[in-house]
């Protein structure tokens, strides 16, 4: 599957937009949307917000989804294997492009019918450690008619990504503004941060 990684870094050089289609096998990839499904049913996905510890603020007019924090502690085999992905593909990322990769983040992202997230940029005002952003695709029959759109602006363009099952998206967190546009069925992801 390192082909994969191969996608993710060529399409990133070519547009600054990386892009996979199947970085996670499709065993992973259900088992993990299954994971947010039985969360999401056991409440234990918390309201997403914006801005860093201490400041911050939920607003369902700028962001409505939920999301659950991915951790090695939660002794979960679905997220082990995914963390050990990350592992391997930032490996693979720090030997051929030298980009100094030291930690991650990563949480569920469950949107549910109606739900978006503003335009952003993935960077905190009082740090700029994010140095990429990775978002994968849990929604298995997706259509266009679902909505849900990642929608990210270039300088003279704007690029709309539909968040079909296993697709894998890599940007700078820096550097390009996006936003979710407004989903009509239930939306899953992982998302998260590779950080220096």
């Amino acid at each position: 599957m390192e082909s994969s990684f191969e996608d993710l870094i060529n399409s990133y050089l070519e547009t600054k937009v990386g892009i996979a289609n199947n970085f996670l096998s499709a065993d992973l990839a259900k088992n993990l949307a299954s994971n947010i499904i039985s969360l999401h049913n056991q409440n234990k996905m918390r309201p997403a917000g914006t801005g860093s510890a201490g400041q911050v603020l939920h607003d369902k007019k700028n962001r409505g989804d939920a999301i659950l924090w991915l951790d090695r502690s939660h002794n979960n085999k679905d997220e082990n294997d995914f963390f050990d992905r990350i592992d391997t593909f930032v490996a693979y990322l720090n030997e051929q492009c030298y980009t100094g990769i030291k930690s991650y983040e990563f949480h569920y992202t469950l949107y549910e019918p109606g739900t978006f997230y503003k335009r952003h940029l993935d960077q905190f005002q009082n740090s700029n450690n994010r140095a990429f952003s990775i978002i994968t695709y849990l929604n298995v029959d997706w259509k266009q008619s679902d909505g849900g759109e990642l929608s990210i602006y270039h300088p003279s363009s704007e690029q709309r990504i539909e968040p079909t099952n296993r697709k894998t998206v890599f940007f700078k967190s820096n550097e390009l503004e996006h936003e979710v546009l407004p989903t009509h069925a239930t939306r899953l992801s992982i998302t998260g941060w590779l950080k220096t």
